[in-house]
């Protein structure tokens, strides 16, 4: 199910959204959509509210996690992968550092709002 929305984007948003669109090779309305469902799912740290951005401040990658990606990358230099496993390590290395990415943001969000203090 789906409900149909009228938008007025400003010109600097539509233009990036039809390249992105023309980049990509689909629909414009798709690229929106795409750009809104990142938006509810992944939140701007800034949006967070206190205890969000405190957690993402403290996250840490989960032992079995840390496991698996230490013995890829092991396997990864020793020409050991497969194109599977390549395409695992890769998702798991895109993964990591969006989440490095949301960590750093959510420790400057928290420093800005005091939440915690400045690392030097």
């Amino acid at each position: 199910m789906s409900e149909r929305v009228t938008l007025e984007l400003p010109d600097d948003l539509a233009q990036r959204a039809r390249a992105t669109a023309a980049e990509v090779q689909r629909p414009f309305e798709e690229v929106l959509v795409d750009w809104l469902r990142g938006m509810v799912l992944e939140p701007p740290v800034e949006s967070l509210p206190d205890d969000q951005v405190l957690a993402l401040c403290d996250l840490q990658i989960d032992t079995e996690q840390q496991e698996a990606l230490t013995d890829l990358l092991a396997r990864n230099q020793e020409g050991m992968l497969g194109e599977p496993e390549r395409e695992r390590l890769d998702e798991m290395m895109r993964t990591y550092r969006r989440g490095l990415v949301r960590k750093a943001q959510a420790l400057h969000t928290a420093v800005k709002r005091g939440l915690r203090s400045r690392l030097n």
